[in-house]
């Protein structure tokens, strides 16, 4: 049985990074190891919860902020909502809550007050009590569109940890917009669809494509659901973000209503929308080799390290006199660098740069001081070049603009050579018994063939398509006419949603790909599939 073959950067290169296992020998161990030993996350003794530790949260401090910076240039706000919602507001919208049901905690006791009077689920997400309180404060067409945002925890009960992946308790933004007409909320889910691109595109360097879910697999409650969609360097995907269109079904629930300009009462349209701190276990997944992290440089936490070598305390005195003649101007012009000073030789900082995946690092001896330059090595190629210090702030704004688009396009050429496109049912099952990767293929948009893909294939969903578009042929499954290019794909964790109850498929187990052991594996048929690595949450 062939597979991808992974590639990394690192082969045949001197390995300066110890114990972490191979992502081709074990890929999943790798991802943990990388996580652990570059300091990101860890385990704790809450079961299903992690610790995000210094380094990690900056990554995830990053990712917010270019995100917040989008939503706020296009009128949204930030708000708080309450952690725990009555049983009855949940209760309200029927669909929503039978989707979340199996992943909701309760608190029932309140210390020496004993047993509630109504239990309180600590939020899954936070619709329904969004829903409840704008009810408040949107009276009139005047307070619309109301476009809100809260970033905030939620816990979706899951005991099997895998950091930044799936946990019970994670961070994430969630976006939840009331709108006068239907079109002005269609085009909101558009436009954050969009900017998850570009967050994803644009500072994580990852591609992904973008489109709309299956209705299988859309989100419980809403109208249609749009997702954007990676691929991770083992050849399974990801779903990195999604947009939702409710409609007025949640203004049905919970009678948010406006007057509008006839004066009269009219329910409003709505949209919710969320990324997570997935997006890191993402990045992780898309760029790291065998020695770590592979940061892409706008989200990196540390940018540029420098790494001093000396012999004696003169030496030291002379090299660090050099370091700061530029220092400063380079930290002053927004690169984001860190001088190494902490004890140890230089290959120990070596190895712990590349670990923690810093993109350029700049080694500073005794002769680069004689000659005014600086040698600077890149984490993509390991090259090593010396470059004049002066004007050094501007030639390192480069070089980071250079390895950003050098990791974007080593990320898209891996997808590209891993799509494919097949006809038929059976070649798309032969598909996944030997590899992995995206795989289009012409569908009729029918639930009863979709089924039919997941049970042959072993777990193969539909992740989504282009609405935009037709398609050519006959349904791979019926032999209908098609109606889409759908993409599937075997992903590795679920969304950050729950799976809705009328969903066909396995959640929360490991599915297996017919042929042999092992996960379930991704393609695209006129409607894109993916296979599902381990079941949980969907998001």
């Amino acid at each position: 049985m062939s597979e991808i073959t992974v590639t990394t950067d690192a082969t045949d290169r001197e390995d300066f990074v110890k114990d972490i296992t191979r992502m081709s020998v074990d890929f999943d161990r790798w991802y943990t190891d990388v996580i652990r030993k570059a300091e990101l996350a860890d385990y704790t003794p809450v079961r299903g919860c992690m610790v995000i530790r210094p380094y990690g949260f900056a990554i995830w401090e990053n990712i917010q902020r270019a995100f917040d910076d989008m939503i706020k240039a296009s009128g949204h706000e930030n708000w708080y909502f309450p952690l725990l919602i009555p049983e009855e507001l949940l209760m309200k919208e029927a669909e929503h809550v039978e989707g979340f049901t199996p992943e909701v905690a309760w608190v029932t006791e309140a210390g020496s007050h004993g047993k509630l009077d109504q239990r309180l689920a600590i939020r899954p997400t936070s619709e329904t009590i969004i829903g409840t309180l704008m009810r408040r404060y949107i009276q009139s067409h005047r307070d619309l569109p109301k476009l809100t945002n809260q970033w905030c925890n939620v816990v979706r009960w899951e005991l099997r940890t895998r950091l930044f992946l799936r946990t019970a308790e994670f961070l994430w933004q969630e976006g939840h917009t009331f709108h006068a007409t239907a079109d002005e909320a269609k085009e909101e889910v558009d436009r954050i669809l969009g900017y998850y691109r570009d967050l994803s595109e644009d500072w994580l360097a990852t591609p992904v494509l973008a489109g709309m879910k299956s209705r299988t697999e859309t989100f419980a409650g809403a109208v249609y659901s749009k997702s954007i969609e990676a691929l991770m360097r083992d050849g399974l995907a990801l779903q990195s973000g999604t947009s939702h269109y409710f409609g007025q079904n949640f203004s049905t629930a919970y009678d948010i209503s406006f007057s509008n300009q006839q004066n009269q009462r009219e329910l409003c349209y709505t949209t919710s929308w969320g990324i997570s701190t997935r997006l890191i276990g993402g990045l992780i997944m898309a760029h790291g080799d065998d020695t770590g992290l592979v940061m892409p440089p706008r989200v990196a936490p540390v940018q540029v390290a420098v790494v001093p070598i000396f012999r004696d305390a003169e030496g030291r005195a002379r090299v660090e006199s050099f370091i700061e003649t530029w220092r400063r101007a380079v930290q002053a012009s927004g690169v984001r660098l860190r001088v190494d000073w902490s004890e140890g030789r230089p290959g120990e900082k070596f190895n712990r740069w590349e670990l923690k995946g810093v993109p350029l690092r700049l080694e500073v001896g005794p002769r680069d001081v004689e000659a005014g330059q600086v040698t600077i090595v890149d984490r993509l190629t390991r090259e090593k070049r010396a470059i004049p210090a002066t004007g050094l702030d501007g030639r390192l704004r480069d070089e980071l603009d250079r390895f950003h688009r050098d990791l974007f396009q080593r990320a898209l050429d891996f997808r590209e050579r891993n799509t494919y496109e097949v006809e038929t049912l059976a070649a798309l099952v032969e598909h996944f018994k030997e590899r992995t990767g995206f795989v289009w293929a012409p569908w009729c948009e029918s639930e009863e063939c979709e089924a039919r893909v997941k049970e042959e294939t072993g777990g193969v969903t539909t992740r989504n398509y282009d609405p935009e578009a037709g398609a050519k042929g006959a349904c791979l499954v019926c032999g209908r006419p098609a109606r889409r290019r759908v993409a599937s794909r075997g992903t590795r964790v679920p969304l950050l949603e729950p799976l809705p109850q009328r969903n066909v498929g396995v959640a929360g187990k490991q599915l297996k790909r017919p042929g042999g052991p092992g996960p379930t594996r991704c393609a695209w048929v006129p409607w894109a599939t993916s296979v599902v690595r381990s079941g949980g949450l969907t998001g």
